[in-house]
């Protein structure tokens, strides 16, 4: 396969920037991104721009809120009571939770403020509302395998989180059911927040 197209195997080295000129994530020759192009394993606005692309080619790529990890979203951020997590659970800004709903699914979701009573967090993305400037050079492509297509990834990967902040590495997991929580607040939000992560 000589481009980038559905079906293939890409194997990519990046830097990404925010907007400020940021570096918050990057990948280098030796340890290069991998992904099946076609099957969502990274942003839209990024694998749209690659088709097409040669072994060695570079490009850089802009790519808006809406097409990379979403707008802001403030009613994704819930205050929780504090009595209602786990006694013996250490909170810090900017930590993030794994919390299983009623259907098993996991949702992962960011502290943003913690006070005696209460901890809000935060279900965006987050990189969500920004725009983000991939530097990008392709390094190998490949087909598929049958199953690399039937499983929608390549194999021998991860591909949960791969752009990354290392802010958010930690992670704890519980379940919390959202339901009869209060709807989020701007106002409690703007009193409540500090040291945002």
């Amino acid at each position: 396969m000589d481009t980038i197209q559905n079906g293939v195997v890409v194997s990519l080295t990046y830097t990404l920037k925010l907007q400020n000129g940021e570096v918050i994530d990057f990948s280098e020759a030796d340890d290069p991104l991998e992904y099946l192009h076609g099957a969502d394993n990274i942003i839209p606005g990024l694998e749209r721009e690659l088709t097409g692309l040669k072994i060695g080619d570079s490009k850089e790529v802009h790519v808006e809120a809406v097409d990379g990890y979403g707008e802001y979203d403030p009613e994704e951020v819930e205050d929780v009571e504090r009595k209602l997590l786990p006694r013996d659970m250490e909170l810090r800004l900017g930590m993030v939770l794994a919390i299983r709903d009623e259907e098993g699914h996991l949702n992962e979701a960011y502290v943003r403020a913690i006070t005696p009573d209460s901890v809000q967090l935060d279900f965006n993305h987050p990189l969500a509302g920004q725009a983000l400037y991939f530097s990008v050079q392709v390094v190998g492509l490949r087909d598929a395998t049958v199953e690399e297509v039937e499983h929608g990834h390549p194999h021998g990967i991860e591909l949960d989180e791969e752009f990354e902040d290392d802010e958010f590495d930690d992670e704890m997991d519980f379940e919390f059911d959202f339901e009869d929580d209060e709807e989020f607040d701007d106002d409690e939000y703007e009193d409540d927040v500090e040291g945002d992560a």
